[in-house]
């Protein structure tokens, strides 16, 4: 099927019968989109690729320079060919313009009688136009059909077979860099130099093989291939592939979001998984009857805080699980997802080993963030909290425990770089414990006391020197720089210090406890500021 209509094609058409091909012959074959009558020579930033152009060479007349220039022009503009009336304004093509035109394969058509262009023209442009109309009418016809195939198909085969059979060429589809499909399945020896093909194909452009990516979620799942055997594609083929993959993608996604809501089912199994019920033979019968083969090296449970696009809006998480499952799997974690009383609960089964669990899992997490938002149109942020890594799958429930701790202790701490993952917690598990078993602000108090109340009366800055002074382990030099301050005003604010907290303030056991009573301090502003929110 072609939209356009070649040269060789317009020469057999009515007002061409007294006409001689004079340079060109090679070139008969180049399509023309569209005709253009021409009277000046300057015609550069006129032309938009593949017009036939007609002229009676008012512009150059009988001069050869003239004439010359024009073509060159009309080459370089990618022209599909030249038309001229002779005897009206020209009586000869100049030997230089036929040697140029024949060296570009450039046709030049000359009439020897007088011919009416704008019957030309308008004999053309409606051959053109029904044409294109001929080509959005198949194309709908073909996406029609598509989509009732689409309402009882089961299997993406099925779309690929019949963009095969309407197009008559050999169609590859490739889901990894390995998996390679055919439709239909060529010989052994034929197989080998397709899969050649297609791979130069995937390196530089090529006529007769044109290919289309299949995005979901704004990653490629897979690749279609189209490969003519003995003619290049048109920009029709362009058109048929281009909603097949579309078709494919809606087939591919309608099947992942069928699975989806599978999984969601399973939620009471996951449920009692989550608290710690099922024994180890129960799990391990129960992957074997979710994917055969299924074999785990330990996991590791993540809760998943999300805010709803808009306020009171019902929030369906099927496309954010899905999207959040796309991106895992590619880092070799198996997902077991459900919703736990408005959290995401995501149980990340580690499909290879156990030593760098922590690195991948840290690269889906940041492949997840930089696309806040697209996951799902009811979900508009989310935060995580990762628990510990368990060897044993029936110790899912500690894990579980671990990863609600770290949501709370992340958003409690309110730092951007504070890590998500439990283990890295280190202190503030520490002041979580001592928070909810004793007086946290009072211990806070005997430490700093002093240092606060200083600051307040005279509006001064010594809580943010003791800080950098620690930071930098006593450095004078380090800290007046990461201060900005000069080495007199730091000496004079350690004076101060020395006075308030005692001249041993630097010594050992003294200096952890202030360290560790000014991250309690912030602990605690976070926690004051989360209060007020919540009022």
């Amino acid at each position: 099927m072609k939209s356009y209509i070649s040269i060789e094609e317009i020469v057999k058409r009515k007002h061409f019968d007294h006409i001689e091909v004079v340079a060109g012959a090679l070139g008969l074959d180049r399509l023309v989109k569209w005709v253009h009558v021409v009277e000046v020579v300057q015609i550069k930033n006129l032309l938009r690729g593949h017009e036939l152009i007609l002229t009676t060479g008012l512009g150059f007349k009988d001069d050869p320079s003239l004439f010359v220039q024009f073509v060159k022009q009309l080459i370089d503009c990618e022209a599909a060919g030249l038309c001229i009336e002779i005897g009206t304004n020209t009586s000869t093509i100049p030997p230089d313009v036929i040697e140029i035109a024949n060296t570009h394969q450039f046709p030049i058509i000359v009439f020897n009688q007088e011919v009416p262009f704008v019957e030309i023209t308008q004999d053309i442009h409606s051959t053109l136009i029904n044409k294109q109309y001929q080509v959005i009418s198949d194309l709908e016809h073909y996406s029609q059909q598509l989509n009732k195939k689409l309402l009882e198909i089961s299997e993406y085969d099925e779309i690929l077979t019949f963009c095969q059979m309407y197009l008559d060429v050999q169609v590859v589809a490739r889901f990894n860099e390995k998996d390679l499909k055919f439709y239909p399945e060529p010989p052994k020896g034929r197989r080998r130099q397709l899969y050649k093909l297609a791979e130069e194909a995937a390196m530089d452009k090529q006529p007769k093989v044109a290919k289309q990516p299949v995005m979901l979620l704004g990653n490629q799942y897979a690749e279609v291939m189209i490969i003519s055997k003995d003619r290049d594609l048109t920009e029709y083929d362009f058109l048929i592939l281009d909603r097949t993959v579309t078709a494919l993608a809606q087939q591919l996604l309608r099947t992942m979001y069928v699975e989806e809501r599978k999984n969601a089912e399973e939620s009471q199994w996951m449920l009692d998984w989550l608290e710690g019920s099922h024994r180890e033979a129960v799990i391990d019968e129960h992957l074997a009857s979710l994917e055969p083969g299924l074999k785990l090296n330990g996991a590791v449970v993540c809760v998943c805080k999300y805010q709803p696009a808009r306020h009171g809006a019902d929030t369906d998480c099927t496309y954010l699980k899905l999207w959040i499952r796309t991106v895992f799997e590619q880092y070799g974690f198996h997902l077991f997802t459900i919703d736990v009383r408005q959290d995401l609960v995501l149980v990340l089964g580690n499909k290879r080993a156990g030593d760098d669990w922590k690195e991948r899992a840290k690269e889906a997490f940041e492949r997840v963030r930089a696309q806040e938002g697209t996951g799902g149109k009811s979900v508009s942020s989310y935060r995580f909290g990762v628990g510990k890594y368990i060897y044993q799958l029936e110790d899912v429930n500690v894990s579980y425990k671990t990863a609600r701790e770290a949501l709370l202790l992340t958003n409690r701490a309110h730092h951007k770089e504070m890590s998500m993952f439990y283990d890295d917690l280190h202190l503030y598990r520490i002041l979580s414990v001592i928070h909810q078993h004793a007086n946290l602000d009072e211990i806070v108090s005997d430490y700093l006391a002093p240092v606060i109340e200083y600051d307040k009366r005279y509006n001064g800055q010594l809580l943010e020197t003791l800080k950098a002074y620690l930071t930098c382990s006593g450095s004078k030099q380090e800290t007046a720089k990461r201060l900005f301050i000069v080495r007199q005003t730091l000496y004079h604010r350690i004076e101060k210090l020395e006075k308030l907290l005692g001249s041993d303030f630097m010594e050992a056991e003294k200096r952890l406890a202030l360290e560790f009573m000014l991250l309690a301090k912030d602990y605690l502003n976070v926690e004051e500021q989360l209060q007020k929110r919540t009022v």
